[in-house]
């Protein structure tokens, strides 16, 4: 079985050969994996399906100018990443409130209760979502995009560092600080022994 970056090197070689339709065979691979991290980053549904979208389409436009010695993963993250936070970005500027988001809510809500959780435990996970979702608002980008690919990805800190455009050593950074940022935040609900 071949290594999935030789993979994707030979899909990426047929679509610049004039193969077009090899390019939906790398969107394939690599667009629920796009949608993860996009969703993480936004926490919005619609602007992850939204950003998936734009991260493949930038991806096919700059295809020419891809680097057959970079992993087609890491450049793809890269521009998705980009993607989201700009979509991150415009959804503040815009003041816009999430409808999708209230419904989460809800439906974390409600896969705790069929999980028989009681009232205390139901409103426990509330407050640590609330707090969790601030805490990553109070990230920067380079933050959040590190947490994320690191804590929720598994991505290994050379990979990160790719994505990022960094050393290996400052995206280590990054984690920590958003890892610091997150326990600050929810600090309060321990409960000590």
């Amino acid at each position: 079985m071949r290594n999935m970056g030789n993979a994707d090197q030979e899909l990426i070689r047929r679509v610049l050969a004039g193969e077009k339709d090899a390019y939906g065979l790398l969107v394939s691979a690599h667009s629920e994996a796009v949608f993860r991290v996009a969703y993480r980053i936004t926490e919005n549904e619609a602007d992850a399906d939204e950003v998936v979208q734009e991260t493949f389409l930038r991806g096919y436009r700059a295809l020419d100018r891809f680097d057959s010695r970079a992993n087609f993963k890491t450049w793809i993250y890269r521009i998705g990443v980009n993607c989201a936070l700009d979509a991150r970005k415009a959804r503040q500027k815009a003041g816009a409130v999430a409808i999708a988001e209230e419904f989460e809510e809800e439906q974390v809500a409600v896969q705790l209760a069929d999980r028989e959780a009681g009232p205390e435990r139901i409103l426990l996970d509330r407050e640590i979502e609330g707090r969790r979702r601030k805490a990553m608002e109070r990230m920067t980008e380079s933050e959040r995009t590190a947490f994320v690919l690191r804590h929720m990805e598994g991505s290994s800190m050379e990979e990160i560092a790719a994505v990022l455009g960094v050393e290996p050593n400052t995206a280590k950074q990054a984690v920590f600080r958003a890892v610091q940022k997150l326990r600050r935040s929810l600090a309060p609900l321990w409960v000590k022994a």
